[in-house]
């Protein structure tokens, strides 16, 4: 049991499995799983009617795509703004996400620019709504992954 919601062993190899290859065929996840493929389907249905499946991604190295300014935008949001600010930052093509949170500052905005400037210009943009404090990424060392769903290995 995960999160009070109730998976078996084949449920977390498939999901597990599908966090580090999206694009595996039915008859590879359902050798791996040890059933047949109409098997893997209907279980795959369910998950995604669960909503513990509810999208598949692609991972995109933005540097090779000339984007290679990573930023992370803490924004102190008012909260009389907010119905000005969600529409906003979702028609930001550059931003990539954009979280609520807590401490300090109320948004966190992750997003990607072709230089410096165009950044600048975001963060001068972006301030109409509120104090901004902003990162820019030199180098990652852990990449966007996996969560790790067996127990054994979480800080649960």
């Amino acid at each position: 049991m995960l999160g009070g919601i109730r998976m078996d062993e084949i449920d977390l190899k498939i999901v597990s499995t599908l966090q580090k290859d999206a694009r595996i065929s039915l008859k590879k996840l359902a050798d791996i799983c040890f059933i047949s493929a109409p098997a893997v389907s209907t279980r795959l249905t369910h998950l995604r009617e669960r909503g513990i499946i509810t999208d598949y991604h692609t991972a995109i190295n933005y540097k090779v795509l000339g984007f290679p300014i990573k930023a992370y935008v803490s924004l102190h949001l008012s909260p009389k703004d907010k119905d000005a600010f969600y529409p906003y930052i979702k028609s930001v093509g550059n931003v990539v996400s954009c979280d609520c949170v807590t401490g300090s500052y109320s948004q966190i905005v992750v997003c990607y620019f072709k230089s410096t400037k165009s950044l600048d210009n975001f963060i001068n943009d972006i301030q109409r709504f509120g104090e901004t404090k902003t990162q820019i990424v030199f180098s990652t060392s852990v990449h966007q992954r996996p969560l790790e769903l067996n127990p054994g290995k979480n800080y649960f």
